[in-house]
């Protein structure tokens, strides 16, 4: 009761294909396989120099710390008249 026959299945390819297309699947997979084929890559690599960057190579912060005020910026109000 669980699976489904084969005639299932090839009901809900031909809706698939009505839906989307061919054109538009077979792309659709093409960048699939090609986005894991990348994942593998990636994982396969041993390091990553962009993972290990020291604190010296670190851009200085600009936020200010906890506890300082930061000073409102006025708007002046200007009327034409």
């Amino acid at each position: 009761m669980g699976s489904f026959s084969i005639w299932h299945w090839m009901v809900v390819l031909l809706v698939v294909l009505l839906l989307f297309g061919s054109g538009k699947v077979s792309g659709l997979m093409g960048d699939f396989a090609k986005g894991i084929k990348s994942f593998k890559k990636n994982m396969a690599e041993e390091g990553d120099a962009s993972m290990e960057a020291t604190a010296a190579d670190r851009p200085a912060g600009t936020i200010a710390p906890p506890g300082t005020a930061v000073p409102p910026v006025r708007e002046t109000v200007t009327r034409h008249g």
